[in-house]
């Protein structure tokens, strides 16, 4: 591939493949009677091979059913991985916040902590240590934010291997295997056998 149009148009041809043989696949959803969210962030610094920008994703469970989630390219360019990632546990404990507060208006408070799942190191110490660094001034708003809700006992901001990872499903090419693994633990499968053509 020698220009990016014939780049773009095979990465097309690999999605609509994708989609047309995964065309009955749909998310499930359970029913529980547990309230505790869990959320996965993560980000590929500088992924995209003709703008360099990165791409963050995340996605969000009550118990065990996916509730959010986001895929997004960035707008502008980031020299610092630790930023991209942290930025990307900013939107998804600002999205967690919100959901809280929905589930308790309908009278389904979350009593735990929400959990959110980060592979950066930098970005988990960050969010939960109270000196401030002259290299994270840039993200200075968005560290307060975490901060808060991680000393009012709302968040707790933990390390997660790569082979548990599953926002990597938003973010970066995967290994087949590993992609099925997490696609899997997002509850996107086929319809049970019962209800298939309903």
């Amino acid at each position: 591939m020698h220009n990016p149009t014939e780049a773009h148009m095979y990465v097309l041809k690999r999605i609509l493949r994708y989609i047309q043989g995964t065309f009955h696949f749909g998310l499930h959803l359970y029913k529980s009677s547990l309230t505790s969210l869990t959320a996965y962030s993560d980000a590929d610094w500088g992924g995209c091979p003709d703008t360099r920008r990165s791409t963050s994703g995340y996605c969000i469970f009550l118990r065990d059913n996916l509730l959010s989630w986001s895929s997004k390219r960035q707008p502008t360019l980031s020299r610092s991985s630790t930023k991209v990632e942290y930025r990307g546990v900013f939107n998804v404990v600002s999205k967690s916040c919100w959901i809280r507060n929905l589930l308790l208006e309908l009278h389904c408070p979350v009593q735990k902590a929400t959990l959110v799942y980060c592979d950066n190191i930098s970005a988990i110490y960050i969010s939960g240590n109270p000196v401030q660094h002259q290299r994270t001034k840039h993200i200075e708003m968005d560290i307060h934010f975490v901060r808060e809700k991680v000393t009012r006992g709302q968040v707790r901001v933990l390390h997660i291997p790569f082979r548990y990872h599953i926002a990597d499903i938003f973010t970066k090419g995967l290994p087949r295997i590993l992609f099925d693994d997490f696609r899997a633990s997002l509850s996107v499968h086929e319809p049970p056998a019962s209800t298939v053509g309903m």
